[in-house]
């Protein structure tokens, strides 16, 4: 029941994110003379913001941005740390030099990580995809490196040795299987994180470039108004909720599934 109440939230707001052009009836950056007009305002069903635009336009096209954002950092963050995984795996030395640049990534807070990526390579969308792989890195080599050196002391992994696989042809066909079961709960639990990352970094300003609406820039935009306009934070408020709510209970039912 969590896991179908999870996947109804997620998709529900991927596919609002998905839709946004057909159901959003103004453009995210269309300015009017209703300046944080409320809630059932016509023509603007969530109000608009203190520059006019339509609140329910800057949240759904905020959660398209967010979703393109995730979708690339996530998986990139995924396939860097399970090479280095590998690269670990092949040789002691390479185990050595693997482990440190995970702790490097690892004692960079952050928010400093964030800062820093920004003010090499200014804001946008690239930096942000940059730190949220960044973070991801460590989380899924060191989940799969720890996977691999317990499956190589299986039984059926000695067994194949003796049957004359290779190394390679062991690790690929007997021992990766069995240890990438719990990437599959990491992969929600980083998109969860992903979602807090970007959100973090436009709240801050130095996410993607406004005009463009993230669900973080949204909600920081609302700030200075929530006591005369509190339907101004309200929008992005409960998309977050429900995404990270929805990821959170995914997750927690695949990883029921992985412990069977």
């Amino acid at each position: 029941a969590r896991a179908r109440t999870g996947l109804v939230l997620v998709g529900a707001v991927v596919l609002a994110g998905l839709l946004a052009p057909h159901l959003a009836g103004h453009g995210p950056t269309d300015q009017s003379a209703l300046s944080l007009a409320g809630v059932g305002t016509p023509g603007h069903p969530l109000g608009t913001d203190d520059l006019g635009r339509d609140l329910l336009s800057r949240v759904l096209y905020g959660i398209r941005a967010d979703l393109g954002i995730i979708a690339v950092a996530v998986p990139v963050g995924a396939a860097l740390g399970c090479l280095f995984a590998l690269a670990a795996a092949a040789h002691p030395v390479l185990d050595t030099v693997v482990q440190r640049i995970f702790d490097l990534i690892l004692a960079f807070p952050g928010l400093i990580l964030a800062l820093a990526v920004t003010a090499i390579l200014g804001p946008g969308r690239l930096p942000v995809v940059l730190v949220i792989a960044l973070a991801e890195i460590p989380a899924f080599g060191r989940l799969l490196r720890g996977g691999i050196l317990v499956q190589r002391e299986r039984e059926y992994v000695t067994a194949a040795r003796v049957g004359g696989s290779s190394g390679p042809r062991v690790l690929v066909r007997h021992i990766l299987p069995n240890a990438a079961d719990p990437l599959v709960v990491q992969i929600a639990v980083s998109l969860t994180v992903a979602v807090f990352i970007e959100g973090a970094m436009s709240f801050l300003g130095v996410g993607v470039r406004p005009p463009e609406p993230t669900l973080g820039s949204v909600l920081s935009q609302s700030m200075p108004y929530l006591a005369q306009a509190p339907h101004f934070a309200a929008g992005p408020l409960i998309t977050v909720t429900a995404l990270v709510l929805g990821l959170s209970l995914i997750a927690e039912a695949l990883n029921r599934e992985v412990r069977r």
